[in-house]
């Protein structure tokens, strides 16, 4: 089996909006739960499970060749191995976007099997794949190519990280929010007209409850802030609007820590309380950061640690917010300080949000992947006001908190199928393999796949698709599970709007790692441009696929 890195009781309550699943969180009961309404669909729910990542070590069904959102130039895993991608970011990540699974050469390939070089369809055993997204709210790499493009840089597009999980975590996805203490799956099931027989779009949304920002927990908040020379000009003031934009998101009795780091560490804020929004204690401190000399990111790291741990409250959303145009390197050191911080399983710790500044030219990625990957938290780029604003105003609760824990999703698939192409960070045969991921509050993971059966005969309108969904409540870390089944017939009744946004958020990513790579670059902008329009007749009023127009339309 190989993996590629691409992304109680409850009972089942099917919406209207697109055969919404209702995963309704109880406490500790191993009763099962069914379905009212006349969909088919059904569920079964238990507390618990074998082992802290979800469903263990234990393979399902055809024992499928798994893959990350492989590249979409076609890249080839290898048989065995674990293939890590972190997006062609320039300090020698594999550069892959989500995208067409490569072909591996394993015997166990989902649906077909080579005998003496001859493919041999299986028809006969079911498919089960595990899948994970990155962590909801990372969402760098697309805005990072927006400003690259619509600056007018694209020849600089060759060092900006497209990793399409991002993108898909950007970009907003209208599925029902669930009630508090609830998520809620939305599978949606869509062919396009070009597609071959057997060939399907499938996109699962998995969907948290809302949560103002009147009506969170407090907070613990620690900036760790680069003064560094190289944050001269625009990354400096980017810093200060981040910081401002954080202090008008602030509640009375907030805490909030302040390092700045260069060559030295100075702790200009210890456990402070605000008084409230725009506090302006804090406002003093966020203008009058400047840039210094050389770049101590341990010493910094070190010194906003010790603080956030010096504050730390179980009651509260503790959060690491690391600011740089990543110039510096993180080491082992800082990578175990930052993992250390973020606690093992069950139990809560300081989570670390990576905030890049600067521009096309000067920011480099690799930092704030690393070390966000390390701190379980958001990774966001913040080229403007707007951007800043936009991320820890507007969004300020989804960048910081956490609305469920651990999140893994199987699905079950009739024989024949594969995954061909996944808007996820990894998928796999063995739930071991895939990492678990939280999910945001007002926030959705969406997982969008092409699927594919060699036995297309076999499908009817009750033909079944089970998606199983695992998570951990986001303050007892107690495990929840629900089975969910719907039928090719019911998913392919339903007008899907979401699905056809998925399409063409998933074609303007191949297009942009087309130009990129200079590989079949206006065939891809084409069709890119055809999946935005076929999506707005549905969305006419979506402005993130106004601005993917706008981007496809400045692209050369």
């Amino acid at each position: 089996m190989t993996t590629r890195r691409t992304s109680s009781t409850i009972p089942l309550i099917l919406l209207n909006s697109g055969l919404a699943l209702s995963l309704v969180a109880c406490a500790g009961d191993d009763a099962a739960g069914t379905s009212d309404e006349s969909y088919g669909g059904s569920a079964t729910a238990t507390d618990g499970g074998s082992g802290d990542t979800g469903w263990g070590s234990s393979s399902g069904g055809s024992g499928s060749a798994s893959a990350s959102g492989g590249d979409t130039a076609g890249s080839t895993g290898t048989s065995g191995a674990t293939s890590d991608s972190s997006g062609g970011d320039e300090t020698g990540g594999e550069g892959t976007t989500g995208g067409e699974d490569p072909t591996t050469g394993d015997d166990s390939t989902t649906g077909d099997t080579t005998t003496g070089g001859e493919e041999v369809c299986d028809d006969q055993s079911p498919v089960t794949l595990y899948l994970s997204p990155d962590d909801s709210n990372s969402m760098s790499s697309p805005v990072q190519v927006r400003e690259t493009i619509l600056g007018g840089w694209q020849d600089y597009l060759w060092g900006v990280p497209i990793r399409t999980w991002e993108f898909f975590n950007y970009y907003t996805f209208e599925y029902p929010a669930a009630k508090p203490g609830e998520v809620i799956i939305t599978p949606e099931l869509y062919r396009l007209e070009e597609q071959p027989e057997g060939e399907y779009l499938l996109q699962i949304g998995v969907s948290s409850e809302v949560i103002s920002n009147e009506n969170r927990a407090p907070m613990n908040i620690t900036l760790v802030l680069d003064e560094s020379g190289s944050m001269s000009g625009p990354p400096m003031e980017m810093q200060k609007e981040t910081c401002r934009a954080i202090a008008a998101s602030l509640k009375v009795g907030d805490i909030v820590s302040m390092v700045g780091w260069d060559v030295q560490n100075a702790v200009k804020l210890a456990g402070y309380k605000v008084s409230g929004p725009d506090d302006e204690t804090l406002l003093e401190k966020c203008n009058a950061l400047t840039p210094g000399g050389g770049t101590d990111l341990h010493g910094g790291l070190t010194a906003g640690y010790d603080l956030a741990h010096a504050s730390y409250d179980k009651d509260r959303i503790n959060r690491v917010v690391l600011v740089s145009d990543g110039g510096a390197n993180a080491g082992i050191t800082d990578i175990d300080i930052i993992a250390g911080g973020a606690g093992g399983n069950n139990e809560d710790g300081i989570y670390l949000v990576g905030v890049g500044v600067g521009s096309y030219d000067t920011y480099k990625d690799g930092l704030m992947d690393t070390v966000t990957d390390a701190g379980k938290g958001a990774s966001v780029f913040i080229p403007s006001a707007e951007e800043a604003w936009k991320v820890f105003n507007e969004d300020f609760v989804n960048t910081m908190a956490v609305a469920v824990r651990d999140v893994q999703v199987k699905l079950d698939m009739p024989p024949g199928f594969e995954i061909v192409k996944f808007s996820g960070e990894e998928y796999s045969d063995n739930p071991a393999e895939i990492e678990p991921q939280h999910l945001a509050p007002n926030d959705t993971m969406v997982f969008h796949q092409t699927i594919a059966t060699c036995a297309p005969e076999l499908i009817a309108d009750d033909t079944p698709i089970t998606v199983t969904a695992r998570y951990k409540d986001a303050i007892t870390f107690e495990q929840k599970e629900i089975m969910a089944t719907v039928t090719f017939g019911e998913l392919l009744g339903v007008e899907s709007p979401m699905v056809r946004k998925g399409a063409a958020v998933f074609a303007y990513v191949e297009a942009l790692d087309a130009a990129k790579s200079q590989t079949n670059a206006a065939a891809a902008k084409a069709e890119a441009e055809a999946r935005i329009a076929t999506a707005k007749l549905l969305l006419p009023t979506d402005t993130d696929l106004d601005e993917m127009s706008a981007v496809l339309a400045a692209l050369q």
